[in-house]
């Protein structure tokens, strides 16, 4: 049985800092090179947290124009492998984004809403046992006990409106709702379509 549950999408940054230690390319392949099983899964081919989603390797925590790509197109090659555990698309009211979650748990999952423009879904994986007072998992090698995956918004949502739900502690399901203002605002033009 499929048990849901919604999830309190941020706006307020309580961690200014944050992802302020770029992962890069040589250090991830360090990492999950000697990672164990939650790693892999974490991090690995068509995890929506992975640095190698995309086909080339991209830092997670730099934002990335995803609505921008059809995820047939972005994802092939994972699909033919049935590798890949991520799906995104728009409706006439909506953009969607679905994705299994690392099987962490959902209380260490939070979706944040930057600006209007940025939407970022993370978590830790594991503890840090040294966290020092003060200071948040998030502004240092966050990869170590942690995930994230920053988004582009498109131009015309109302991404107050954003819903996010969890599903066995197991799935993710974002719904960003588009804006209906007609204040003439065009989106980015390659996939909006309007219904009137």
């Amino acid at each position: 049985m499929t048990s849901w549950k919604q999830l309190e999408v941020h706006t307020e940054d309580q961690t200014p800092h944050k992802w302020s230690v770029s992962l890069s390319e040589e250090t991830f392949r360090g990492f999950f090179a000697h990672g164990s099983p939650t790693v892999h899964k974490i991090f690995g081919d068509g995890s929506l947290f992975g640095p190698l989603l995309f086909g080339k390797f991209f830092d997670p925590s730099d934002a990335f124009p995803l609505w921008d790509f059809e995820s047939d197109v972005l994802l092939s090659n994972l699909r033919s492998s049935g590798k890949t555990s991520i799906d995104w698309f728009q409706t006439d009211d909506a953009y969607v984004l679905k994705a299994d979650l690392p099987g962490v748990g959902n209380n260490t999952v939070q979706v944040y809403v930057e600006n209007g423009k940025i939407m970022e879904i993370s978590g830790q994986w594991k503890p840090q046992r040294d966290q020092s007072k003060g200071k948040d998992w998030r502004s240092g090698h966050w990869w170590e006990p942690g995930f994230v995956r920053r988004l582009e918004l498109p131009e015309d949502v109302d991404w107050r409106e954003t819903e996010a739900y969890v599903s066995n502690d197991m799935f993710l399901e974002v719904r960003i709702p588009k804006s209906t203002s007609d204040s003439g605002t065009p989106g980015n033009g390659t996939m909006t379509k309007n219904s009137d």
